[in-house]
């Protein structure tokens, strides 16, 4: 018998904090059997103090590592019996500053993490995805794939891919009963996010601070429906629409504000 014991799982990356640790607690509490995987090590351990290690596999994890991940994917297969019920790509950074004057090193940083992390990780997970009934493959993509942001234009770039990413998967991954969706969460309350961020942050409208469970209830929406996109909060599907319908419009309100919502979103992440 596997370690899981024929429960549903969930395979998380970025798990030790945030909108990945909400989830990880989330879907414990429903009974699941829990991968979290991330860089911090102390918190993935505090994280299985609470869930109980019998409950999940805990375990350090870079996703630019592909071997790395190949082998952390193999050990969940062994402890599910070869069953991954729901892969969820959360781990991201978000480096950022005009473009100008970022180094290259942090623009290649954001590229490898939060948009090759994400589609080598659902290479490899692709096989355990297609061989369990009613999969669901979900990523977290971000407010600012709704329109790129200045002082995040990298961390925009990765997040719009990661964003079509979805799309383009959604289609090719139906004829294998896999579903693909993703969420675009906004100014989301964490841990990382400083609390003069969090006094700054409007009390209502679609860049309120928003709690981190919000987006662990996205991803346990979206295993019981069909849904591509899910915002955080909803009313960012109000913007996505109006940047898509008059994206000048949109480049100037923004440039006459000094890009704060991009600044907004730079403090918002990594999640």
């Amino acid at each position: 018998m596997s370690q899981a014991n024929g429960r549903k799982s969930i395979f998380i990356t970025g798990a030790a904090s945030g909108m990945g640790r909400e989830t990880a607690r989330l879907f414990a509490r429903e009974g699941w059997f829990v991968g979290a995987y991330d860089l911090q090590e102390g918190l993935l351990a505090s994280l299985r103090d609470e869930i109980g290690g019998d409950n999940g596999l805990f375990g350090r994890l870079d996703v630019t590592d592909r071997e790395a991940y190949r082998a952390a994917i193999a050990t969940f297969a062994e402890a599910t019996g070869g069953r991954m019920d729901i892969l969820f790509n959360n781990a991201g950074i978000g480096r950022g500053g005009p473009y100008e004057d970022m180094a290259w090193e942090d623009v290649m940083a954001v590229i490898n993490v939060n948009l090759v992390g994400v589609i080598s990780g659902v290479h490899l997970a692709l096989p355990l995805l297609k061989a369990t009934p009613g999969s669901l493959c979900f990523s977290t993509s971000s407010s600012s794939a709704t329109f790129g942001m200045a002082g995040i234009a990298v961390y925009s770039a990765t997040k719009h891919a990661v964003k079509g990413f979805t799309e383009a998967l959604s289609i090719e991954m139906k004829a294998h009963g896999v579903r693909v969706a993703d969420t675009l969460p906004g100014l989301i309350d964490t841990p990382l996010l400083p609390d003069e961020a969090k006094e700054a942050a409007p009390k209502e409208g679609m860049w309120r601070l928003v709690p981190a469970t919000a987006v662990a209830e996205a991803v346990w929406g979206a295993y019981h429906t069909d849904k591509i996109h899910w915002y955080v909060p909803p009313e960012l599907h109000e913007f996505d629409t109006q940047a898509t319908a008059a994206p000048e419009a949109v480049r100037d309100a923004m440039a006459a504000s000094g890009g704060v919502l991009g600044g907004a979103e730079n403090q918002a992440q990594p999640s």
